[in-house]
């Protein structure tokens, strides 16, 4: 499969740090020591997963790109380059050597962005649904400020919102990364909405100004709701170092292991979260999303999870979608309330599973096809067991919290290590760990890995 690396940017907001050399190679440092150009590791991240056809676009400086990586024989990759004289946009390099691209789907990728992402992965997640475009996505710590990608439970895109973008109140923390699987037919969809023949890209239009291409507005965003763009969701690796703070913060993620262990090719690490008592307020059955209310300190505690290097999963039982109380919707959106409400404090989760069975019947309203003995509720561990094979996690080096026996027993059931949030004694339980908050209990859990280290 061909990879196109977009390594044109200026970064004019770095600049300050690393004058006169292209963004592409400011130089970053590992665990190690080993220092080399960000883009330097992305290729040969890609080269080591058989990515090794690349095209790289180049623009500012780009005769020092060129010059470093040659032909890429040193790095094991074969790598040609599109120069980019006049403004195209950041798409309109596509089209101009749309004949280097074949006829197979190719990667498209950001440089402006640090990543180190299992595409093989993901190349399967876009063979599998059949769809022209796969667009990475992720949650981020900001999500009130970036760009939203909505879509459906196959994963079909929905709807994508800019930041400026009116928003709903409650929204699901899924961003937009920048990187992306592309079927090349795509091109030639957009060819015919263009105000202006391809063969014009570049060239002045009535006002004097390039005739450009933009990714997002002009080629992506009208396959939205069409059921032919895919969202891939990803804990993953994906961040812009565009500036000095965010450059800083990429270095020490670097240096501490952070940036390649997040591959999924690796073994992760997870913290599994139960819900009602341990992250909001327990009320009981949560049926009103005006009852549901974050408990003081779980943002933090979940930011803390984040920085870690551990994923945070929630796990929760739902019998209230068996029992007729609450619909699979008004379950989404509060799981939107508590995504949006984690994001506005720099928090987010990785993944949610919900189990919505209930074995019991009798209740007015209830969905009879749901009311059967599972796997999945707790304190039966499915809902982990499916985290781990979609996260590719190593149980016996995670953690469950909740503030229940049946949080307990899943954990121990899938072969993690348990914290208990209680304020008295619970009967039949033997926790690893208790604490009184969910802030506590990942303190414990850090300061336990830290003396380990």
């Amino acid at each position: 499969m061909k990879t196109v690396i977009m390594a044109g940017g200026r970064g004019t907001r770095i600049s300050e740090l690393f004058p006169g050399i292209p963004k592409p190679l400011i130089p970053i440092k590992d665990g190690t020591g080993v220092e080399r150009p960000v883009l330097e590791w992305e290729i040969r991240s890609l080269v080591a997963q058989g990515f090794t056809d690349i095209v790289l676009t180049v623009s500012h400086l780009s005769d020092q790109i060129i010059n470093y990586f040659g032909d890429g024989d040193a790095y094991g990759a074969r790598i040609d380059y599109f120069v980019e004289d006049t403004p195209l946009g950041n798409a309109g390099a596509l089209f101009k050597m749309r004949d280097r691209l074949g006829s197979e789907p190719f990667l498209l990728l950001n440089a402006d962005a640090v990543f180190d992402v299992d595409f093989n992965r993901m190349v399967k997640f876009h063979k599998e649904r059949g769809g022209l475009v796969t667009l990475f996505t992720h949650p981020n710590s900001h999500p009130y400020d970036s760009g939203l990608i909505i879509a459906d439970e196959d994963m079909s895109v929905t709807s994508w919102l800019t930041k400026e973008d009116t928003r709903p109140e409650w929204y699901k923390n899924r961003v937009n990364a920048g990187l992306h699987v592309i079927d090349p037919t795509v091109l030639e969809m957009t060819a015919t909405r263009l105000p202006f023949n391809i063969s014009e890209i570049g060239l002045p239009d009535e006002n004097g100004k390039p005739r450009r291409v933009d990714l997002d507005r002009q080629i992506l965003k009208p396959l939205c709701s069409t059921g032919r763009m895919y969202a891939y969701d990803s804990p993953e690796y994906v961040k812009d170092m565009g500036t000095p703070e965010r450059f800083y913060s990429v270095s020490r993620d670097f240096a501490a292991g952070v940036v390649e262990s997040k591959n999924l090719k690796n073994k992760q690490k997870a913290i599994f979260l139960d819900r009602d008592g341990t992250i909001n307020r327990y009320v009981g059955f949560l049926r009103d999303i005006n009852d549901f209310e974050l408990l003081p300190g779980a943002a933090e505690a979940i930011k803390r999870i984040n920085e870690s290097g551990y994923l945070a999963i929630v796990v929760t039982n739902q019998p209230v979608i068996a029992r007729g109380e609450v619909s699979v919707e008004e379950l989404q959106l509060i799981h939107d309330k508590l995504e949006t409400e984690l994001g506005k404090q720099g928090a987010y989760i990785d993944g949610l599973y919900y189990c919505p069975h209930h074995p019991d019947s009798g209740f007015e309203g209830e969905v009879p096809e749901l009311k059967i003995q599972c796997e999945c509720r707790k304190p039966k561990p499915g809902m982990l067991i499916k985290a781990s094979q979609d996260f590719n996690i190593d149980l016996s080096n995670s953690w469950m919290i909740g503030d229940g026996k049946n949080d307990e027993l899943a954990g121990k059931a899938a072969g993690c290590r348990t914290v208990l949030l209680k304020d008295e004694s619970i009967e039949d339980c033997n926790p690893d760990m208790t604490a009184d908050s969910l802030l506590s209990a990942v303190e414990q859990i850090l300061v336990q890995l830290s003396k380990v280290g």
